[in-house]
C-alpha cells in the first residue's frame, strides 16, 4: 500500500467514525482535524516543489511553540491533539521517503 493509499484509507475510516458520532465531543473534533490535516498533506504532496517532510515538521514545530505559549492545559489541548495527528502523518509519509532514499544509496 502506498502512502497516498494509507492516507486516503484513513480519511475514509475517519469519515465513517465521524458519521457514527452523534454528539459534539472532543473525539469528533479530533476526527475532523485528522481529516483536515490529511487532506492538507495530500494536497501538498501533489506539488513536486514541496518537501513534504520538512513542511510537516515545520507545522509540528509551530504547534509546539504555540503550546508553550498557552497558559493552561485546556487551551493547549487542541494543539496537542493536532500535534499527535501530525506526528502520525509524519511517520506515515516520511518513513516511506526514508525507505525510498535507502534504496537509492
Amino acid at each position: 500500500m502506498t502512502v497516498d493509499q494509507i492516507l486516503l484509507q484513513e480519511i475514509k475510516d475517519s469519515e465513517l467514525r465521524l458519521s457514527r458520532e452523534k454528539e459534539k465531543s472532543i473525539y469528533k473534533r479530533d476526527i475532523k482535524k485528522r481529516i483536515e490535516l490529511i487532506n492538507w498533506v495530500l494536497q501538498n504532496m501533489k506539488n513536486p516543489n514541496v518537501e513534504i517532510c520538512s513542511l510537516i515538521e515545520y507545522r509540528m514545530n509551530e504547534s509546539i511553540q504555540e503550546i508553550k505559549r498557552k497558559d493552561s492545559v485546556f487551551e493547549s489541548d487542541i494543539l496537542d491533539s493536532e500535534l499527535r495527528i501530525l506526528d502520525w502523518i509524519f511517520y506515515q509519509v516520511c518513513k516511506d521517503q526514508q525507505r525510498r532514499l535507502a534504496t537509492y544509496l
